[in-house]
């Protein structure tokens, strides 16, 4: 596994209303991509793991920052 690209996105939290940071990084794999997501660094924050193919993966570097976050929908 190797990581190709990270990034935190300000955001705030869903019950608090507090900013928090939701954080994304893409991985290699031997069969494709990795693309994991957190909402936040609370103890309550969800994670997700997500398989990309390589279109995704090329659509995921390079979103604009006004769309970041948009694997989460």
């Amino acid at each position: 596994m190797q990581l190709i690209c990270s990034r935190t996105i300000a955001s705030l939290d869903a019950q608090s209303l507090a900013p928090t940071e939701a954080r994304e990084a893409l991985f290699r794999v031997d069969d494709g991509f990795l693309l994991y997501l957190s909402d936040g660094a609370t103890a309550e924050s969800e994670e997700r793991v997500v398989r990309l193919g390589l279109r995704e993966a090329l659509v995921w570097l390079n979103e604009e920052p006004q769309e970041a976050g948009s694997f989460w929908t």
